[in-house]
């Protein structure tokens, strides 16, 4: 490993924690194209399945952060997790062995779509005192399961999925959604990571620079997090987020197609 290659690994770690302490999704967003475009991964399912192993262990590290901020719902996010890590697993088989290029044009298009529903439901009515029911639990199950198999398929964390799906499963605030979206982003990441290096698509080396540097922007981002969460600058930031690098993706991936 040269220089170079471990000085942007290594802050590719530190822009990926932040984000994933600071909106609970995002992780992955950034590490697969970081990996693919900056760092210069020539596989794009080496750079999935190290994202995946990558930002697990970040996730895993926000939220220790988030729990001693107590944002965390841990009832509804082991709810979520559980059946999302089953979806994960068959979502993670079926990438695989799917073309990498169009799997990141795929993942970019899925995005933009997600951006926009969450734009949409800003301003809606949350219950910061939510917890784990018979009426949400259905939902709670229906929505990990979902979220999972999309996470293992593109070989994300999730967070930018989990995070929308806990507030329309339960009505928590963002708050709350990020912080707990963070129990299912390491159990989905762990998932998809194992299935992977069974295939042998993990560079060890880049997932430690990762997990190093995002022990580091984690706390940064936790930190602002909690500053931001009782506005809708959270949800701006999470949207805004996704759209960049939604559209820096397309335009990759087109040209690679």
């Amino acid at each position: 490993m040269d220089t170079i290659y471990l000085l942007t690994g290594a802050l590719s770690g530190a822009a990926v924690g932040f984000v994933l302490g600071l909106i609970g999704g995002g992780g992955s967003i950034l590490a697969v194209p970081l990996m693919v475009y900056l760092v210069g991964v020539p596989s794009p399912h080496v750079a999935i399945g190290t994202s995946a192993l990558a930002v697990a262990a970040n996730a895993l590290a926000g939220l220790v952060y988030h729990a001693r901020a107590k944002t965390v719902k841990w009832k509804c996010g082991s709810m979520y997790a559980a059946a999302g890590v089953v979806g994960a697993f068959a979502g993670s088989t079926l990438g695989k062995n799917f073309d990498g290029h169009k799997l990141l044009f795929l993942f970019a298009l899925l995005m933009i779509v997600v951006g926009i529903l969450m734009l949409r439901g800003r301003g809606a009515e949350s219950d910061a005192d939510v917890v784990l029911s018979r009426k949400n639990a259905p939902k709670l199950f229906v929505y990990g399961m979902g979220t999972g198999a999309f996470s293992g398929f593109f070989g994300i964390g999730g967070g930018f999925l989990i995070v929308p799906g806990l507030i329309a499963a339960t009505r928590m605030p963002i708050g709350n959604a990020v912080g707990t979206s963070l129990v299912a982003v390491t159990a989905f990441g762990i998932t998809t990571a194992a299935n992977y290096a069974f295939s042998g698509l993990i560079d060890w080396p880049l997932a430690g620079l990762f997990v190093l540097g995002g022990l580091l922007g984690s706390q940064f981002g936790t930190a602002l997090s909690k500053r931001l969460s009782s506005t809708n600058a959270l949800t701006n930031i999470f949207a805004g987020v996704i759209f960049v690098v939604a559209a820096y993706m397309l335009w990759q991936s087109w040209l690679a197609m």
